[in-house]
């Protein structure tokens, strides 16, 4: 695990911007497995303070956002009903970069293309800090997620089992 010092993503330059305190932190890239067990691996970090960012269509709140820990599954009632939603579903993955412009394995709630509504799953206040996409497979953030809440105008809610 090496630390970049130079290297800024869009999701670093946001956050400096913000004066917002992160690390941004590098990890082996495996396109076989982008899952989030192989990221908390790779950091030596426990799976449940590694977030993964999904993008959901709802049937009335068109696409919204999810932030789930990687231990856990988004339950799609829940998130339908938070959204004002009746159903929801994720985005294809082909749909995912010209939707956000992130691909899938990079994709961060900071930054996207058009701003979502974006929603955390509580399990996030039980960490000091969390870790999600810097915006590219390879790099994560690490950040309090009480300073995500604030950037992302996510609302902390209840969406997983």
């Amino acid at each position: 695990m090496s630390k970049f010092k130079n290297h800024k993503t869009n999701v670093a330059r946001l956050l400096d911007s913000e004066k917002i305190p992160y690390e941004l932190i590098s990890y082996t890239v495996d396109v076989n497995d982008l899952s989030a067990l192989h990221v908390a691996n790779q950091l030596g970090q426990n799976i449940s303070q590694i977030f993964k960012t999904l993008l959901l269509k709802g049937d009335k709140t068109i696409y919204f956002v999810c932030l789930v820990s990687g231990d856990k599954e988004l339950n799609l009632k829940l998130a339908a009903q938070i959204s004002g939603n009746k159903k929801c579903e994720l985005v294809p993955m082909k749909d995912l970069f010209n939707l956000t412009g992130y691909v899938r394995g990079g994709c961060s709630p900071i930054g996207m293309k058009k701003k979502f509504p974006t929603f955390i799953d509580e399990s996030c206040l039980n960490f000091n800090e969390i870790f999600i996409s810097a915006g590219q497979r390879g790099l994560q953030i690490q950040l309090d997620p009480h300073n995500l809440v604030e950037i992302s105008k996510a609302i902390i809610v209840k969406i997983t089992d």
